[in-house]
């Protein structure tokens, strides 16, 4: 049986390795003149308490330097160039494959007061104190899904429109991304005979995770530092050895990075951190990637997680007055039924977190702080506040894979996504898009919320204060 306490032990144990290591080795490390044409990828991800990281993924032998406040470094390895042993996947045998990584994988934690911070010429975004523009982005990858018989024109930017949300949204100039899960799709082989998938590579490897995420992000990559949500899509068994190499910003550990299944009790489960966004706010990032769709016992060892886990994001929401929760599967949303398009059945969602939840705050399920959920997972953008006392549900599942069938204007009466909740307004569109949150000042405490599409055409606004909430 699986003992959180123990996965948060080699967790910090993790870390500690890694400190020591890199710290080792950076008195020895030459100091690296990569090319600029050799970085396929350069970042910066915000990881527990808003500590900043640069990333970067090279073809080059050698990490490459970085130039903090004109002091040059060695850059540490994060992950080395390595084809990895086959394992068991969601994509049947017959189309599983070893997950190739011909690159390098390095990263750099930032001081906090940092300026100026460049690698190879390219100038990284800085986290801001305060930041008074997010961007929100969920579900970009394009679908490749022979289980489902799924198969999206990844070739055609009308029907994958990641990358034109992904440059519009960097048009926006915001402070801060977050995306909310969901990164790789494609999972399986575009068929011979399907031409607006043609060419495009699948399984789990470099070659996927280029072409899915890091070839279209690249324009929003550059603007701002990331927050990331791990979604399904990046549980072991399907993209969660590229989530650990590229993507989380904790240390990398043998035990956790999804390459051996025995182990994936210990990968497909991370702690909850909080990412401080000034005027007395914050974000909390939870890790439900994993979380089922059913109630489970309480002995089931993710029973025992998730529930020591939420104990742990009520611990962080004391730390500021204003809590934003970012999870991947929706707590107070709505799904269609994807199995049957010509029937659309409204499906309340999450009713296993929802569960936990309860045994922690009854009626409201989240602490009085928490203000607001940001979620993906279902491919729409919805808005639900509320008449009860819960916080504003936001789903932002629209970034670029293939949508789900919009939901309707009206809901039916008495339709609620959980029984104590009692729904204001609902707002729903399955538009590509973005969402951004705005402060109108650095003092500000209030949000700004507005959905927009793929072109940057405004398509609903909310006045979110305090707990009070109104959409347009």
């Amino acid at each position: 049986m699986l003992n959180f306490k123990y996965i948060q032990s080699i967790g910090a144990m993790a870390v500690s390795v890694f400190i020591f290591t890199a710290c080792s080795t950076s008195k020895s490390t030459q100091l690296s003149s990569v090319d600029n044409n050799q970085i396929e990828a350069a970042w910066v991800v915000l990881g527990e308490q808003g500590q900043a990281t640069a990333r970067v993924i090279t073809r080059a032998a050698t990490c490459p330097t970085l130039q903090q406040d004109g002091v040059d470094m060695a850059m540490r390895v994060r992950a080395q160039p390595a084809t990895e042993a086959q394992r068991p996947t969601a994509s049947g045998p017959a189309e599983s494959k070893p997950s190739a990584f011909p690159v390098l994988t390095c990263e750099w934690p930032l001081k906090r007061d940092a300026v100026s911070v460049s690698v190879a010429g390219q100038k990284l975004p800085l986290p801001a104190a305060v930041p008074l523009k997010i961007v929100v982005i969920g579900d970009t990858g394009c679908r490749l899904k022979s289980a489902s018989n799924s198969y999206q024109a990844c070739n055609d930017e009308e029907q994958w429109a990641f990358s034109t949300v992904a440059k519009t949204a960097a048009s926006f100039a915001p402070d801060l991304v977050v995306h909310v899960g969901d990164y790789h799709y494609r999972e399986s082989p575009c068929p011979a005979s399907d031409a607006g998938c043609a060419g495009s590579p699948s399984g789990f490897g470099w070659d996927t995770w280029h072409a899915d995420f890091f070839a279209p992000a690249a324009p929003l990559l550059a603007v701002a530092p990331w927050v990331v949500v791990r979604g399904n899509h990046e549980i072991c068994s399907r993209a969660g050895q590229g989530w650990w190499r590229f993507m989380d910003p904790r240390a990398l550990s043998l035990q956790s990075n999804c390459n051996v299944e025995a182990n994936d009790q210990y990968g497909d489960y991370s702690a909850p951190y909080a990412v401080p966004i000034g005027a007395d706010a914050q974000l909390i990032i939870f890790d439900d990637a994993k979380a089922p769709e059913k109630l489970l016992a309480k002995p089931d060892p993710a029973h025992r997680i998730y529930l020591d886990q939420l104990k742990t994001a009520n611990q962080l929401a004391k730390q500021a007055k204003n809590s934003l929760f970012l999870i991947h599967h929706p707590v107070l949303g709505f799904a269609v039924d994807r199995k049957n398009p010509d029937h659309i059945e409204i499906i309340p969602l999450n009713v296993f977190m929802q569960n936990l939840l309860e045994t922690m705050h009854p009626n409201r399920l989240f602490p009085e702080n928490v203000s607001m959920i940001l979620a993906g997972h279902v491919h729409l953008f919805e808005a639900i506040t509320f008449a009860s006392n819960h916080p504003t549900q936001l789903v932002i599942g629209n970034g670029g894979t293939t949508l789900d069938k919009n939901l309707p204007a009206k809901l039916p009466p008495h339709l609620t996504p959980f029984a104590k909740a009692k729904i204001a307004q609902f707002y729903s569109t399955n538009r590509f898009g973005f969402t951004t949150l705005e402060r109108t000042s650095e003092n500000a405490t209030d949000w700004v919320i507005k959905s927009w599409d793929k072109n940057g055409m405004l398509i609903n606004t909310c006045q979110v204060k305090g707990l009070k909430h109104a959409c347009s």
